[in-house]
């Protein structure tokens, strides 16, 4: 199965607020191994920028560790999955407990 995953970061670590990040991971994955990676800037925050910026890209999947409800309405629209709650590590890290199931999520922290 072929997934693009995006992962908001700032110096390689995940970004713990979604929407300022200033770039994004993106981690193509086929057959659950990670065969691409690469580095994108993210675009000024806008409220409802960022998920047809990434869904055009071709993301599939998005790691976060907080984000506004309104935010992952608009991603499933697009058919993005989201997955909230996740620990400050770096990006392949994070895509790789992901894909082995081994990363643990917690409380989506993001509360507006």
């Amino acid at each position: 199965m072929k997934k693009k995953i995006a992962v908001p970061v700032k110096e390689g670590i995940l970004d713990g607020h979604f929407g300022h990040c200033s770039h994004f991971a993106l981690l193509d994955v086929m057959d659950n191994t990670i065969v691409a990676e690469d580095l994108v800037a993210a675009p000024p925050h806008e409220p409802g920028l960022l998920p047809p910026f990434l869904a055009d890209l071709g993301v599939t999947d998005v790691i976060a560790g907080g984000m506004g409800n309104q935010a992952i309405q608009i991603f499933n629209k697009h058919n993005v999955n989201v997955f909230v709650g996740a620990p400050q590590m770096g990006a392949k890290e994070l895509v790789t407990g992901f894909l082995n199931e081994s990363l643990s999520f917690t409380a989506n922290y993001c509360d507006h």
